[in-house]
This record gives C-alpha cells, structure tokens and sequence, in this order.
C-alpha cells in the first residue's frame, strides 16, 4: 500500500476524477509528514454515541471524545464503549460550567471529579480537558496544571449545534475552514451531527486525510498549556469536493430534539450550557 505524502497526492487525484475513495486508515502515520485532522466530540456519552462510533468504526477512524463527568457517572458503559472502541478520551468539566464565572474554591473540583468519573469508568486518566464553550483564565490553566491537564480548544468551530437542522450550513463551514493538523469540534449530542459526520468522512479521506485522535497529530501536550482558540479563521479553502454518487446515502434517522446535559445544582447562578440552559 502506498503511504506518506504520494498517497495523499494520489488520493486526491483519484477522488477528485473519479469519485471513488482510497481509504486512508487511522495508524500510526506521522501527522507531520501527511495530513491528519482531528475530530472531536463534546459533551458525551450520549443516545448517539454508539451510532457515532459505529461510523467511526466503520471508516477505520479514530477521534478524541471530551466527556462530561456527571454523565459519565450516569452512564459508565457509555464512556467505557467510547475507550473500548479505541477513541481518545478527556475531560469537559464534571457540570460544564462557564469555568471562568464559577467561585475559584469550585474549580478544583470541577477538574477532579470529571476526571475521577472518567477513570472509574474507562480506567483510564484523561490528560486532555475541554472546558465549556472554551472559556479559560490563568486560574483555571493553573488548576488544570495542577493535575496533569492540557487545555484542547479548537482550530475549526462548524456550529453543528446552532445547525442542527441544516447541515448544509455545517458543511460549507467544514469545506472552507478544513486544513492539516486542525482540531474540529463538533458536539455528540445531535443525530444530526452523527449524519453528517457519516457523510463528510468520504470527502476527508479523499482530499488525503488520516482522521487521528488530538494526541496523535499533536503529541503529548503539557499540563497547564492550552491549544486552539474559540473562533474560525480565514477561510483556507483546502478540501476538494467529491462526487454526489461518493456520499453515502443517509439511513432513515430523524434528529430529535438535543440532549440536554444535566443541570448544576450545587453551584449558585450556574448552569450547563446549550441552547436550553441544561434543563
């Protein structure tokens, strides 16, 4: 099999005249020597987590999932299912508050308890975190320092949430903000986000990229350092479009309404975020 940079040529070419995509597996490739991408999930585990990984599965990908803590204590199998699968596990928060407004006592916990859940669960110690909505200060990289945690935001904010019924507009926002070694997020709360992803990997794989988890393409990042920003950049775009006949028809799987995460109840003027306030 032809690896390294002539295969992801090769990939685009093909795909690009032909329609038909060379899969690009999710192994040990060196992301400095081929294009990588870095999808990521928040806000997990959830009713869609399974389908999500079935597509992941399916398309040799891997992808790194940042977990809420308090629903990884409702639903350890889910979180466990998540790691089985050889996804890349970290932490979003044990509540998902806006970290920077909660009382400084409070955020020790926040960090530690996520992290507790995620252990007990998947008996593995997330190194990464996410925090809600990206939202960091120096006290709350401090506190993640201190117990081995690197901050991971993102390169690349499709709005999946904000589009839940028009992918379309996900979609463009992909095409014109995709490019090599960027963090995407995207949320795994939406069947409408396990649609789309199920439908763009084909165009990732044949514009030549190797769909890794964040520790992968990045490698091991310091506790206390924070990668990525809140916001889009200009618009680079990389990717080349495939052919209708290449996408995947979609199976009959309706998005209903989001997940909700759970509600905070212990942190006065909080709440979990998302377009329904956590309830």
């Amino acid at each position: 099999m032809v690896t390294g940079v002539f295969a992801a040529v090769l990939i685009v070419v093909v795909g690009g005249l032909t329609g038909h995509v060379r899969v690009a597996k999710a192994d040990a490739v060196d992301c400095s020597q081929v294009k990588c991408i870095a999808l990521t999930f928040d806000d997990g585990p959830s009713p869609y987590t399974d389908r999500l990984l079935q597509v992941l599965r399916d398309a040799n990908a891997h992808a790194t999932f940042f977990l809420i803590g308090n629903k990884v204590a409702a639903n350890p199998a889910g979180a466990k299912r998540i790691a089985d699968a050889g996804m890349e596990v970290g932490s979003h928060t044990w509540e998902h508050p806006n970290m920077t407004s909660i009382p400084p006592a409070d955020i020790p916990a926040q960090f530690s308890r996520a992290s507790d859940a995620i252990q007990a669960a998947t008996g593995q110690r997330p190194n990464l975190v996410r925090t809600a909505g990206g939202l960091i200060n120096d006290a709350v990289l401090a506190e993640a320092k201190n117990q081995g945690l690197a901050d991971v935001n993102w390169d690349v904010i499709p709005f999946d949430w904000a589009n839940d019924s028009n992918t379309g507009a996900t979609r463009a926002l992909l095409m014109s903000q995709i490019r090599p070694n960027a963090v995407v997020l995207f949320h795994d709360t939406y069947s409408s986000t396990v649609d789309l992803v199920y439908q763009f990997i084909p165009v990732l794989r044949a514009n030549g990229y190797h769909l890794v988890t964040v520790t992968q393409m990045l490698g091991p990042l310091a506790p206390g350092t924070s990668h990525g920003s809140r916001d889009n950049g200009p618009p680079v775009n990389d990717l080349q479009d495939i052919a209708p006949d290449a996408i995947p028809s979609l199976p009959d799987t309706p998005s209903p309404a989001p997940m909700p995460n759970l509600p905070i109840t212990d942190i006065p003027n909080q709440n979990s975020g998302g377009p329904n306030n956590g309830a």
